[in-house]
């Protein structure tokens, strides 16, 4: 499967945005980017690795501050956007731009169009784009290489680089510092954090801050930020976030920042935005349908538990805990209730809470209860119906793979592979390692393939498994999962059949292309955290979280996804 790119007008009008704030700047000869590289001590006699004498950097910027805020202003007014008073703090470099985009419409793809107009219209040639995970490196460096054939296609088949630093590799450095063609360092923010400016105990500085005797006795960080170079920042929420983040984005000396999320927090000068609204009404994102479980469907009895009651004021109410539908899923909530309250309208809906209708509320010192209509009456500090979390949590695996099925009726005949991720709480309850490297299943994996076996026994599922004659192998390829902890290597599955494990890692982080054909049979996948930001994939139609989180920006992220 090859994937295909097409001219958006919302994605070339972010573009655009950035480019026009530099206005006025002439572009700059090699001659007048060429720079003396430091020859540092050419006496240790451990080979000099820079041989080549000569650099070529980003030229400074001539435009004075009052033409480059003028530039934003113009700007924001195209986009209707607030105004920017001035450059940004005095405690910040003067310019910083944040580009706002939702999840899920090409907010990658953006800042790469945007390094090739930027280098056509001003000559500017060193790119630094800084990630703060694993996933969202592997994510850039993916969209790299499939957008290669594309973006040469689109701008002359101009000559660039790119790659992924990596301190083992100093041939990189030597390149990105004395090409003088569009070169592109990919770089996770935890590369260059440590310096030696750090104080704590436990902590070295990064590689790329010690001298090296194969630099000449100097610094990676020397050759890299001599470059001048424009530094993309993905998802600066999680990049720049702390002082120790932003002393290290200063010390790769950018000559400007470009800052890209959907979700900002700390915010500078905006010169493009698309937020959720405009991605729904400009239909570039799917709309978004939240299916609840029924605690019905596994119990005979409401979950109920009676905590307080008011003593002295009128009308009585008391305070009682049970299960609400929200948009995470079902969870416990405490409301307050008085005479005549519904707790089928209370908890939004969900069917086992039917004819739960508070005929009484008594507060008689050591006889205090409520009696429902129904006839079901419960004491003060009592609990009944309890259904724990796990009952709760394998009921949205269930009902995730009864979606999941339903929309492959649809779309498998139109060719199109549906996919559903599950973000998880703890990866022990997807899979646990043992010591040899084997992996167990963990309590969501085995309710997984049960309950996957049992759901697909459905008459109307049938021509889906057409053909599959023994279900128990094809279960064990339809899931896997992806965490932090995988980045160090392949992880096997439980079956211990070395020869037809799928590296995981890579299916589902590398090679989009394959997890997208109906040739992979992965079709569910499991994550901790590790997909919440920096991973899409267009095929994704279910999401379930088994985990909570009241963080908004969390849940914008992984909904996102």
């Amino acid at each position: 499967m090859k994937l295909k790119f097409k001219h958006q007008p919302y994605q070339a009008a972010a573009v655009q945005a950035v480019v026009d704030i530099f206005q006025g700047q002439p572009p700059a000869s090699d001659s007048a980017k060429s720079y003396r590289l430091d020859p540092g001590n050419t006496k240790n006699g451990m080979g000099d690795l820079f041989a080549v004498d000569t650099g070529f950097k980003n030229a400074e910027l001539t435009l004075s501050e009052v033409a480059l805020l003028d530039n934003i202003q113009q700007a924001q007014r195209q986009q209707n956007l607030p105004l920017s008073e001035s450059l940004g703090k005095p405690t910040v470099a003067r310019l910083n731009l944040d580009i706002e985009m939702e999840t899920g419409t090409g907010k990658t793809y953006v800042y790469l169009k945007s390094i090739f107009e930027l280098n056509r219209k001003y000559g500017f040639t060193k790119f630094i784009i800084v990630v703060p995970s694993i996933a969202i490196k592997e994510g850039t460096y993916k969209t790299l290489e499939i957008t290669k054939e594309h973006f040469k296609s689109q701008f002359d088949n101009v000559n660039y680089d790119y790659f992924v630093y990596d301190s083992s590799n100093l041939e990189q450095v030597r390149d990105f510092a004395t090409s003088n063609e569009i070169r592109i360092m990919v770089i996770n923010i935890d590369a260059f954090r440590k310096s030696f400016s750090d104080t704590s105990k436990d902590t070295k500085a990064n590689i790329i801050h010690r001298q090296n005797d194969r630099l000449n006795g100097q610094k990676p960080i020397e050759f890299i930020r001599s470059t001048n170079p424009i530094v993309i920042i993905d998802e600066p929420q999680s990049v720049d976030n702390t002082p120790k983040s932003k002393e290290a984005i200063e010390t790769l000396n950018p000559l400007c920042r470009l800052r890209y999320s959907a979700t900002h927090v700390e915010k500078f000068n905006l010169m493009y935005k698309l937020d959720s609204i405009d991605a729904y009404e400009q239909k570039l994102v799917k709309q978004i349908e939240v299916a609840n479980v029924k605690t019905s469907e596994n119990s005979n009895s409401a979950y109920i538990n009676f905590i307080s009651v008011e003593k002295k004021k009128t009308p009585i109410t008391a305070k009682i805990e049970i299960y609400q539908n929200a948009t995470t899923g079902v969870k416990k909530s405490s409301i307050t209730i008085k005479d005549n309250s519904d707790l089928y309208e209370l908890s939004n809906g969900l069917d086992i809470y039917s004819g739960y209708v508070v005929n009484e509320i008594n507060r008689t010192p050591n006889d205090e209860y409520i009696e429902f209509t129904n006839g079901v009456s419960i004491n003060l500090g009592q609990t009944v119906g309890e259904i724990d979390d796990d009952t709760i949590k394998r009921l949205q695996i269930r009902k995730t793979i009864q979606e999941h099925l339903e929309k492959e009726m649809n779309l498998n005949p139109k060719g199109i592979k549906v996919l559903s991720l599950f973000f998880i709480d703890r990866v022990s309850n997807y899979r646990e390692y043992n010591s040899d490297g084997t992996v167990l299943k963990g309590k969501y994996a085995k309710w997984f393939e049960e309950e996957y076996k049992d759901v697909i026994k459905q008459r109307r599922f049938k021509t889906l498994f057409d053909g599959i004659k023994d279900i128990d192998a094809e279960v064990e390829k339809i899931h896997n999962g992806y965490f932090s902890s995988d980045k160090k290597g392949v992880l096997k599955d439980s079956t211990g059949n070395n020869k037809e494990d799928e590296d995981t890692f890579t299916l589902i982080m590398k090679d989009k292309e394959k997890l997208l054909s109906f040739k992979s049979s992965l079709r569910f996948i499991f994550s901790h955290s590790a997909l919440k930001e920096g991973w899409d994939n267009p095929n994704v139609f279910q999401i379930c979280t088994l985990n909570e989180t009241s963080s908004i920006i969390k849940k914008r992220q992984e909904i996102g996804r």
